[in-house]
């Protein structure tokens, strides 16, 4: 049985203490659902799926307000650092892994889009986050795509934390397909009711998910840390 701490700021912007503290697709500052200020959000180690501003438009002033390192795809890492070359920017790409006090974070696909102060910003990616007892996968950004099934029988993660909101990523409908290719223990929606055009019912996602896979759904609620156990 292991235990992991996570709290949700809204969107796909996650704390998740592993033994290290992980602030995953930082966006709090303009994040309409967020109830918490940017300075006060605490990291050891800042991750960024991809270059949308929803997704990294705070990851350089926590990471320098806390002296974390970014952890990013490769493209977006080399704008990042343009920006700021104090920081220690590491860059990823798919099936590539970096390991940071323990913490190993490996960059998988997504079917996505990637831009970063309008320039291309390279691929999107999802991250496998992995303390050597509970591994996570954040899917970042991303529609439905078969390798999903890949990443399941690779990585084996415990907890999948997919989008459900639609328009830009998969809705509930195709996220219960990737559901049932990944094959976690846990799955816990994200990427929805920030903004109206992506609002869904995840109560009703979270009855799909137990009806019609093997996993258990996790509904989080905004800036309540939860302790989550894997067994």
């Amino acid at each position: 049985m292991n235990k992991i701490k996570m709290t949700w700021h809204g969107h796909a912007c996650f704390n998740i203490d592993m033994g290290k503290n992980i602030l995953i697709d930082p966006f709090i500052e303009h994040n309409p659902v967020a109830k918490i200020k940017r300075d006060d959000v605490k990291a050891d180690i800042v991750v960024a799926t991809h270059g949308h501003s929803d997704h990294v438009a705070d990851a350089l002033p926590i990471a320098t307000k806390n002296k974390a390192p970014i952890v990013t795809m490769v493209e977006l890492a080399w704008l990042l650092q343009e920006k700021d070359h104090s920081l220690a920017i590491h860059d990823l790409n798919f099936s590539g892994s970096i390991t940071i006090d323990g913490i190993k974070i490996t960059a998988v696909p997504a079917l996505h889009s990637s831009s970063f102060e309008e320039k291309f910003a390279g691929n999107p990616g999802g991250m496998i986050l992995d303390n050597g007892n509970t591994r996570v996968y954040h899917a970042g950004d991303t529609g439905l795509f078969s390798d999903m099934k890949l990443i399941g029988e690779i990585y084996r993660p415990d907890i999948a934390m997919l989008p459900i909101g639609g328009h830009y990523t998969m809705g509930p409908e195709d996220a219960i397909h990737a559901v049932n290719m990944i094959n976690p223990k846990i799955v816990i929606p994200m990427h929805y009711n920030t903004f109206d055009m992506i609002k869904q019912d995840a109560g009703h996602f979270k009855e799909m998910v137990e009806e019609e896979t093997n996993a258990r759904a996790i509904i989080m609620d905004i800036e309540r840390e939860l302790e989550i156990v894997v067994e």
